[in-house]
């Protein structure tokens, strides 16, 4: 029998991570502004969800639009104050203009989490090389997860991608669990639990109003049992 596949679900607000987690949420990705694909939230909303909420939370680490670093020494300022609000897991990742990861960016945010677990996120889908990257970051300390659609188009041109890559699991730069997300669907699932992928990321699925509307419990239900059959 196959285990329990994590299913981890974007948060915008407390409301938001309650019905999460009462929908059968494993974990949240905690973020502001959509309209610019998730940054940091605020150091108040971190609090306000650590205290609504016992399910693990990571706290995205980025400043603006894109998938540059930016002022580095902004985004781990941004780290501490998360941290001290009672973030204890991360999602970060920044490339350069050529679409090389950002290694001298990634190593000083993540020395400032001292250890904290963290995922690479769907930058991995904007990169050059995919594999360089991974074999690049792969002995970060605290880097546990891959969010990706194996596309930077989505899961749908994706796929083939995110089938290759399943059976390298344990291979040096992959030892990381992937986490698919990215126009993720329900019609996905089976081929992906298939493959042995068992951690999966909805934001707009669990939202059937759209952004402006806050995650249904109903919504996480349904892809909670699905996964659970799956």
């Amino acid at each position: 029998m196959s285990k329990r596949a994590v299913l981890e679900v974007i948060a915008l607000d407390a409301e938001d991570a309650i019905a999460a987690q009462a929908g059968g949420a494993d974990r949240l990705e905690l973020v502001t502004d959509m309209a610019a694909d998730g940054l940091t939230p605020t150091v108040s909303t971190v609090a306000a969800i650590r205290a609504a909420v016992d399910i693990p939370v990571r706290v995205m680490l980025r400043l603006a639009d894109g998938f540059g670093a930016g002022d580095v020494s902004l985004v781990a300022r941004a780290a501490r104050e998360v941290a001290d609000a009672g973030a204890q897991e991360f999602v970060l990742g920044f490339l350069d203009v050529d679409g090389e990861v950002d290694l001298a960016a990634v190593e000083r945010v993540v020395e400032v989490l001292g250890g904290c677990r963290w995922t690479f996120h769907r930058a991995i889908d904007h990169a050059a090389d995919r594999d360089a990257l991974r074999k690049q970051l792969a002995d970060l300390p605290g880097l546990d997860t891959y969010l990706t659609a194996g596309s930077a188009a989505g899961v749908d041109e994706g796929l083939p991608v995110l089938l290759a890559e399943a059976p390298r699991a344990g291979e040096p730069g992959y030892e990381q669990q992937l986490l698919v997300g990215g126009g993720l669907r329900l019609d996905h699932v089976p081929r992906l639990r298939a493959a042995g992928i068992d951690a999966f990321h909805i934001g707009g699925a669990a939202r059937p109003g759209g952004w402006q509307a806050p995650v249904s419990a109903e919504a996480v239900r349904e892809w909670r049992q699905v996964l659970d059959e799956g």
